[in-house]
């Protein structure tokens, strides 16, 4: 709640959808909003004007965002239309014209390219001029938070056949290293001990800029930077693990060993089918380089099961590579056949049911593959970020093997929020962990 400025400032509530991307636009719109005068609030039934950052990577994703828009539609001041409702963010980007005729409630639409805009699309929605921007101001929505994310790049030059984002996101374009470095120091400044980088393709950072920079430059400039704060990578393609980049892990004690790689299947074929590369057999060597470089290092992945052809031979190759336990977190997910995609055309589509079956097999062979492995850790030291406390006044936190959100936490007995305390596993229960 806005306790800062004064009370007649209009005031905005961002309600975010989606993935981590999502929410550091949703934080840009909010520091955007504050710089023009505006108050955000995170009470969406006070607020004058409320805005929806959807998500619309999957059919699902874009559901749960109607439901969420429809939803701040029948709050009393948008109802009775003292209140306006802004549709911003991937639903508007992917949609276009045809979502302004669906969806009348909404009083603009922003797509990701115009959310620069978002102080002055408020103001025009209200009907009034752009406030004037007081000093100061409350924190930006998810800062106080132990980590942050903190965005490279935008866009994507992949065009997985699967895939939305780059009807949505558009081209691959990385952000100057200068953006980047402020807005790290940002976050650190609010309190942030944890960075993570995240961007649709982060390895490929640098590859469109004129400097000759790359991913492993920027990690290693950031960390030396800051030596007090964690670096994390996510979502990087399987090219994108460098010599030049697993150096910066082994050498650089505050770069989180961590690298999480979306293979998404390992059948070549159907690798081939979704405008990917690679093989199980290549997937196991380049684990096997990634190891001999971080012998310490935490693997992710995401795999998607029922593709369109996928044969009960290749789900079985995907399933025994998985139970192989070459990771030691695995993300799983049903295919989800997206117009606008090329994979939406192709014979062989496989029925809900069946996808929704091969995906819950694929999860229970890999909590039955991760969870030892996530169990090696016990008897090992570990630095944990304290985040937080139980009901019951437990500790908890995370090491550099979990990653914020997806990973799980561990319990620790000490430690103020926010600081990193030393401790060895003592036990673990599937993703979490005991620290004492």
């Amino acid at each position: 709640m806005d306790t800062t400025r004064d009370s007649a400032a209009p005031s905005v509530c961002l309600i975010t959808m989606g993935c981590a991307k999502n929410e550091v636009d949703s934080a840009a719109m909010a520091r955007r909003l504050r710089e023009a005068g505006f108050s955000v609030t995170e009470e969406a039934s006070s607020a004058d004007a409320i805005i929806v950052n959807t998500c619309s990577f999957i059919q699902a994703a874009t559901e749960e965002s109607i439901d969420a828009i429809f939803e701040a539609a029948s709050l009393p001041k948008v109802d009775e239309g003292s209140a306006a409702l802004i549709v911003a963010g991937c639903m508007p980007a992917r949609y276009g014209d045809d979502l302004a005729a669906e969806l009348t409630e909404a009083s603009a639409f922003v797509p990701c390219s115009r959310e620069d805009d978002i102080a002055e699309v408020v103001a025009r929605a209200l009907g009034i001029p752009l406030p004037v921007a007081a000093v100061g101001g409350e924190p930006a929505e998810g800062e106080g938070r132990t980590f942050a994310y903190v965005k490279i790049s935008d866009g994507c030059d992949r065009f997985c056949s699967y895939c939305t984002i780059p009807s949505i996101r558009g081209r691959y374009h990385s952000f100057p290293y200068e953006q980047i470095a402020e807005d790290v120091e940002r976050e650190i400044a609010s309190g942030a001990r944890e960075i993570v980088l995240i961007a649709q393709d982060t390895g490929r950072w640098g590859a469109d800029l004129p400097d000759g920079r790359d991913l492993a430059w920027l990690v290693d400039t950031l960390a030396e930077a800051h030596p007090d704060t964690w670096f994390r990578v996510m979502y990087l393609q399987p090219e994108g693990a460098t010599d030049e980049l697993l150096s910066v892990m082994a050498a650089r004690e505050n770069v989180c060993s961590y690298l999480d790689i979306p293979l998404q299947h390992v059948s070549e074929p159907i690798l081939r089918a979704m405008n990917r590369r690679g093989n199980a057999a290549a997937f196991r060597a380049l684990i096997e380089r990634i190891e001999a470089a971080v012998p310490d290092i935490t693997l992710r992945t995401t795999l998607i099961a029922g593709f369109p052809g996928e044969t009960d031979e290749q789900f079985e190759e995907l399933l025994d590579f998985v139970s192989e336990g070459l990771f030691h977190y695995v993300g799983v997910f049903p295919y989800s056949r997206e117009e606008g995609t090329a994979a939406f055309d192709l014979p062989n589509q496989i029925d809900e049911d069946e996808k929704a079956e091969r995906a819950q097999v694929l999860r229970d062979a890999a909590d039955a593959a991760c969870g030892p492995r996530i169990a090696e850790r016990i008897g090992k030291g570990a630095i944990v970020l304290v985040e937080g406390t139980e009901e019951d006044g437990q500790r908890f936190g995370r090491a550099q093997c979990q990653a914020p959100e997806v990973d799980g936490v561990t319990y620790v007995s000490r430690g103020e929020i926010g600081a990193f305390v030393s401790c060895t596993i003592a036990d673990t229960l599937l993703y979490e962990m005991e620290g004492e």
